[in-house]
């Protein structure tokens, strides 16, 4: 059985690798507001817990590059219609080396199986998640292009 210091030294290991990925993917000045607006008693645990484990444990996993985990929580946002959260992922997605291009097509591809609706034979794409999801998208990704700082040329 671990003793209570070394669950506590796990846990520190954890959130170490967390903040790091999630400053990585979501950018500081995201992370810095997040911990400072949820840094009550009452917050502060479940920040901790989403560092420690979200992004601690499961991005810091084998298996899956960031890329591809950016992928799927924009899938699962756009699905949940979680816009917030989403434009933060769209962001990290941007971070992690996915193009506009794969952006979009990834929030169509969310749309149709989250919103296809077949009456009769007609055939109707009413998506709101969907139609959410590109508005926050297109929203960070010029904001993203234009704070981007411009590249020194070689």
């Amino acid at each position: 059985m671990p003793t209570a210091k070394e669950i506590e030294q796990a846990h520190k290991t954890l959130f170490e690798a967390g903040i790091e990925i999630r400053r990585e993917v979501a950018g500081s000045d995201y992370v810095d507001a997040a911990l400072q607006r949820f840094s009550s008693d009452f917050s502060k645990p479940l920040q901790d817990s989403l560092t420690e484990i979200g992004w601690g444990w499961i991005w810091s996993r084998p298996g899956l590059t960031r890329r591809q985990r950016s992928l799927l929580n924009l899938g699962m946002l756009c699905a949940l219609n979680r816009s917030t959260e989403l434009g933060v992922h769209v962001r990290g997605a941007l971070n992690n080396g996915l193009s506009e291009v794969e952006i979009r097509e990834a929030l169509l591809q969310v749309g149709v199986y989250c919103g296809l609706y077949i009456l009769g034979h007609r055939t109707y794409l009413a998506q709101p998640a969907s139609l959410e999801a590109f508005r926050v998208a297109e929203d960070v990704i010029n904001k993203y292009k234009k704070d981007a700082k411009p590249k020194a040329k070689l």
